[in-house]
Order: structure tokens, then C-alpha cells, then sequence
């Protein structure tokens, strides 16, 4: 017997993959969520083996809470999503849903499931999605057993931190599990500039920029705080600021 976990904000979306999983006795529903949250609290109670999930729900999204869960079940989506986020299924092999969905079309994508449940890993197409445009406006972290919403004109700069990026707010600083590559790619180019290999920097929170020892530079930032930027961070950032 195999668990699955429906998240759909739309009770009739539920009902109707329930009704289609009819036919599939080998597969039980262990629970069905509104949004994300209760989402990602229902996969980790029930360690379902696969997920049906929307993505534009209520408080975060289909992506954001993957992009929470360290070892996320194989997902089905459910969606009436964009052309980019379609685009991004068929390139990673994550089967979709495009609602409104036939029961062969369904049958179809839990067929794929049960022959190949590997393939249906979503890390790719989290990471294809997050370059999309309604994926560059905010930042979904965990803390603790709390999800914090940051939108990204709030962040501060952001650091290396080992296998985590630090992003720092006027709030305090949050971990998330994630490259510097992955936001450097993810997040507008304009508002954020990688000044050193450790330090992604918000552009609208300059205040100056100083010399300092050799070839590198200071940014201070109106939060007082000040990174090191390097050589090639510097004409990286002159680009940006025209200067």
C-alpha cells in the first residue's frame, strides 16, 4: 500500500483526484490539504510515496513548499499553471495535471508513477521554476517549525554559509538550503549583485562605496553593516550602478 497526499486549495480539485484513484486500490489517500502548509506538515507526518499538488494556492505556493521539504516524494502536479512552468515539466519529466484533466489523462500520469516513480524527482523543475517571474518577488523559509515569507526588496545581502545562503533582514537572518549560484541566477540582476564570492548585496542598500586594501573595495550599507567586494564584484557593480 502506497500513501499520497492531495494539496489543492479548490475542494472539488480534491474530490475529483479522489474519485479517479478509485480504480488504484494500491494507493491510499492518507490526506488532503488546502494549502502548503498544511501540505508540508501532511508529507512529513505520513511520508507519502507520491503527492498530487497544485501550485497557485493561498500563503505559499506548490514550488515554495517543495523547495522546504529536504527529501520531497515524488509530485504529481495539478494545475492550470503557466506556459514557462509547463515548459519546465516536460524538460525535468515531472508529470502535470493541466486542469481541467481527463481520467485517461490522469490514469496516464499514475501509470508513469507506478513504472517509473524515480523519475518523477521534483528538484529539477523547482529549480527551472524558480527563474520564472512569480518566483522572484519573495523568499520561503523555514524557522523552526514556522514558514516566514521574505519579500525580496526586504533582504538585506545575502552569504555563504556552507551548504546554506544566509539571507539577512532588518529582521534578524534566515538559513536556506541553497546556492549562491542558484540566487545569483534567481533573482534580478538590476536589484542583486554578486560583490564577492560570498556576498550577494541588494543594490537599493548602498550608500557608498570606499577603496580598500589593493584592488578591493568596500559597500556600506544603510543598515551600517559593510561587505568586501572584489575585483571582479566591482566592475560588476559599476555595470549595474552606471558608474
Amino acid at each position: 500500500m502506497m500513501n499520497t497526499v492531495i494539496i489543492d486549495d479548490e475542494p472539488l480539485a480534491r474530490n475529483i483526484v479522489k474519485e479517479y484513484l478509485v480504480p488504484y486500490p494500491e494507493i491510499q489517500v492518507a490526506a488532503e490539504c488546502n494549502d502548503g502548509f498544511e501540505g508540508m506538515k501532511a508529507i512529513m507526518q505520513f511520508e507519502p510515496e507520491l503527492v498530487f499538488l497544485d501550485i497557485q494556492m493561498p500563503k505559499i505556493n506548490g514550488f515554495e513548499m517543495l523547495e522546504l521539504i529536504e527529501n520531497p516524494p515524488a509530485v504529481i502536479f495539478t494545475t492550470a499553471f503557466d506556459e514557462y512552468a509547463l515548459k519546465a515539466f516536460e524538460l525535468n519529466a515531472t508529470d502535470y495535471l493541466l486542469k481541467p484533466f481527463s481520467r485517461d489523462r490522469f490514469d496516464r500520469a499514475v501509470q508513469k508513477f507506478l513504472q517509473q516513480p524515480a523519475s518523477l524527482s521534483p528538484h529539477q523543475v523547482v529549480e527551472t521554476a524558480a527563474q520564472s517571474e512569480g518566483q522572484q518577488n519573495r523568499v520561503v523559509v523555514k524557522e523552526g517549525n514556522k514558514i516566514k515569507v521574505i519579500p525580496v526588496s526586504q533582504i538585506h545581502f545575502l552569504e555563504a554559509a556552507d551548504d546554506y545562503v544566509k539571507i539577512v533582514t532588518a529582521d534578524g537572518h534566515f538559513l536556506k538550503k541553497r546556492t549562491m549560484a542558484f540566487f545569483e541566477e534567481s533573482l534580478r540582476s538590476h536589484q542583486f549583485v554578486r560583490i564577492h564570492r560570498s556576498y550577494l548585496v541588494n543594490t537599493q542598500m548602498i550608500t557608498r562605496i570606499e577603496p580598500y586594501e589593493k584592488e578591493s573595495h568596500l559597500v556600506l550599507l544603510s543598515s551600517g553593516q559593510s561587505l568586501p567586494v572584489s575585483k571582479p564584484g566591482y566592475a560588476k557593480l559599476k555595470e549595474v550602478l552606471g558608474i
